[in-house]
């Protein structure tokens, strides 16, 4: 069903304007309270003890010098953990991959470096930290195998998928003849490092026990609920003994989809020493987990001498744990993005010992369409053809994976006002003919996609006798903006000012929702959101129809718009009344409703949708040196209707900036000797501040779609999709290397050839 807002046009619209953040004040002064933040009455501290080795076992633990220190409680380790579930499915969390979840302190097995290997708990933090650096432990080592190069041989086809990701589709045609008999051929391989999601908040929980034995936890978590189920789970508690919030993230890009070890340690000392803990990983330990895990891929392109595609075939190796089957959706894309009668994609896994990677910022997309649209630059100059010629000669209206038309697709004409933008006109095509005094410039240019999701969501509203409304979910705001589109939605909806609507996140007392992630809650909670809004609406049309003398008693709902806090007759605004008059002479305290909002199952069987993007770069390179410079962006996206100019730009611009560092910065080096990351702190893994980021500029593009009622495509990943391809071949323009190992650093430009 389509549910359209009902304020009238040009009235209180909040939705596609540029609102400023709700939460923002919060944030800026200091109001706003993260998960490590939350007091409670003698609140002990944790301090997590890492793992100095890689891979093989402990052979013993000497606490005792930690345990003498004055403030110390007790230092839990695997020789004397409290008892938790022994049933490995009980640590499953929402988003878990295939496999046996890690389980802290369950064994003396050591499977990656940096794992917890004893918890030090004080009356402070300080005391805890000390006390946390007297610990010693006897190691029996194995050599570990972290060099995905070196295992890539031993790859598998991962037995049991993970929910919600596609396997690559079985093949079309016969894409190795095709290659053989094709009149141009490209191939290449494609590597993008290893990546750490380095939030600005590290993780932290805070686990409040209860006078009533029940326990109040404060998590980094996206989504309470996975939190919420982990935990009754995993320590045998009913539903109800549990709350869990998290109102504010200080940024998460993925990291925070999965309940993290420190949960898990202090809600373990918490119950087993009754009293409430805290446990906060310092940014060292944020490199013990979750990752964007680096992947090995080959493209091979065949075409005619006008450059149609005659064969494609995309293959990855990508690197998982010992203990899960971490999946992403890498190769699939290449697929999508081109028609073409012959494609091959082939995906699979390599153990190593590390952590489980974990979805970061458009997992999969980052990796894939970097390697299809930097085989796509190469072809272009192998046929002599403009990149964008090139991309049109081969453009799919239709899903080729799925044989499904989208339900819509704008990306010609991202193509044609990004290009528009950008000046691309201008550009000479012939590598190493642009320059600017001692620095080559170069212009590049690739296609973003991702795929545009629905969740199963709910919400509740509460309209009360003073013209306030209230609406809140469960799902978490990363600091996307969520708050913000929530509250204009609402305020649309019944026509109130923004200032009387409040939006409650991350509290797993209000309606359900899922995690915030996908790019989907904007399609999800919004949807949920505004119909929990129009049954109030209606609600409130009854009881107004029903007062004395009402001048709405002959109107129907549907020509009636909310506006000004009024219910008029669309077109006769002189047939009207307030809607606090309206609960006020009815005797109503109160209107409350709950919006349920699901994918489009009809839709869904028809068409596919996703988010196109497309990005232009400018670099300029300093060819003694090799250092390169982003100098200019221009990102055109298509993703449907965009409910707020200011936080949906945001939002596209933290993408971009993302993969600026994907292109040129973020590397996390391994040491495979000893199996760990070395650049493990914010000097060392460059991510990209403001000298690296130059002018970017966002096109929103039009495009109306029907996957949801509120028409929306959600904006989160597609920012950063695309971008390091772009500047991948912006680089080669400028030099007429092709680099094909990210990141681009000044070793790379120039020592290869």
């Amino acid at each position: 069903m389509t549910v359209q807002i009902s304020s009238a046009a040009g009235r209180d619209r909040f939705v596609g304007s540029a609102v400023s953040r709700v939460d923002g004040p919060a944030k800026v002064t200091g109001l706003a309270k993260y998960a490590g933040e939350f007091a409670a009455p003698d609140l002990a501290y944790g301090v997590v003890v890492s793992s100095a080795i890689a891979k093989g076992s402990i052979r013993g633990i000497d606490a005792s010098a930690a345990e003498a220190v004055p403030g110390v409680i007790k230092v839990i380790t695997h020789e004397n953990r409290p008892a938790t579930s022994d049933n490995p499915e009980d640590y499953q969390d929402a988003v878990a991959p295939p496999g046996a979840p890690f389980q802290a302190l369950a064994t003396n097995r050591i499977v990656f470096s940096g794992q917890p290997v004893a918890l030090v708990v004080a009356e402070d933090f300080e005391t805890a930290r000390y006390a946390a650096s007297l610990v010693r432990v006897d190691y029996g080592v194995v050599a570990p195998r972290t060099d995905l190069a070196a295992q890539a041989p031993e790859a598998y086809d991962p037995p049991m998928k993970r929910a919600g990701i596609k396997p690559p589709p079985e093949p079309w045609g016969d894409a190795e003849t095709a290659f053989d008999a094709s009149e141009i051929r490209v191939r290449g391989e494609y590597r993008l490092a290893d990546e750490h999601h380095n939030p600005m908040e590290p993780h932290a929980s805070t686990v409040v026990v209860e006078k009533d034995g029940t326990y109040t936890v404060y998590d980094k978590i996206q989504g309470v609920s996975n939190t919420h189920d982990y935990i009754a789970s995993a320590f045998g508690l009913k539903p109800e003994q549990v709350r869990v919030l998290n109102p504010y993230l200080g940024g998460g890009f993925g990291s925070g989809l999965r309940p993290q070890y420190q949960l898990f340690l202090a809600m373990l000392a918490a119950k087993d020493l009754g009293r409430s803990v805290r446990v906060t990983l310092s940014r060292d330990q944020m490199w013990s987990f979750t990752y964007r895990s680096e992947a090995l891929q080959t493209v091979s392109l065949g075409a005619d001498r006008s450059g149609k595609l005659t064969a494609l075939k995309h293959d990855a190796v990508q690197g998982t744990s010992a203990y899960e089957d971490y999946q992403e959706v890498v190769v699939n894309w290449s697929g999508v993005l081109y028609e073409c009668d012959n494609v091959k994609l082939t995906y699979s896994l390599a153990k190593l010992d590390t952590p489980t990677p974990g979805d970061m910022r458009a997992p999969g997309a980052v990796t894939g369409v970097y390697a299809i649209e930097t085989a796509m630059d190469e072809l272009a100059y192998a046929t002599g053809q403009d990149p964008i010629e090139l991309r049109l000669k081969n453009y799919t209206e239709s899903d080729p994976t799925e044989e499904k038309p989208f339900g819509s697709k704008a990306l010609k004409d991202c193509f044609r006002q990004g290009a528009e933008r950008f000046g691309w006109s201008r550009r000479n095509p012939q590598p190493r003919s642009m320059r600017e005094g001692r620095e080559l410039v170069g212009w590049g240019m690739a296609t973003g996609i991702w795929e545009s999701m629905m969740m199963q969501s709910s919400a509740h509203a509460v309209l009360t006798a003073d013209g306030r409304l209230e609406v809140g979910n469960q799902t978490g705001d990363l600091g996307t903006g969520t708050y913000t589109i929530l509250t204009q939605i609402a305020a649309d909806t019944l026509g109130l000012p923004l200032d009387h609507v409040t939006t409650k996140l991350g509290d797993t007392t209000l309606a359900k929702a899922p995690v915030a992630g996908g790019s989907w809650t904007a399609a999800s909670s919004g949807t949920a959101v505004m119909k929990a809004c129009r049954d109030i609406a209606e609600q409130a049309f009854k009881l107004a129809r029903g007062m004395e003398n009402s001048p709405l008693a002959n109107a129907d709902f549907e020509r009636v718009v909310f506006s000004n806090g009024r219910i008029e007759v669309a077109g006769d605004p002189a047939k009207s009344v307030a809607l606090v008059d309206v609960l006020k002479a009815t005797g109503t305290e109160r209107l409350e409703a709950t919006g349920e909002a699901a994918p489009d199952k009809d839709f869904a069987k028809e068409y596919e949708a996703y988010t196109h993007s497309a990005i232009f770069a400018e670099v300029k390179i300093d060819e003694e040196l090799g250092q390169v410079r982003c100098t200019r962006v221009v990102s055109a996206i298509a993703a449907g209707k965009i409910l707020n100019l200011k936080t949906a730009r945001s939002q596209i611009l933290g993408g971009i900036v993302m993969g600026v560092g994907s292109a040129l910065h973020e590397e996390s080096m391994l040491d495979h000797r000893i199996g760990r990351f070395m650049n493990h702190n914010l000097g060392e893994y460059h991510v990209p501040v403001n000298a690296d980021i130059h002018d970017i500029d966002v096109i929103f593009v039009d495009e109306e779609d029907k996957a949801n009622p509120l028409g929306v495509k959600g904006l989160g990943e597609i920012g950063i999709v695309g971008v390091a391809a772009a500047i991948s071949n912006a680089v080669f323009h400028a030099t007429g290397k092709r680099i094909r190992h990210l990141p681009i650093t000044p070793d790379k430009i120039v020592g290869e050839s």
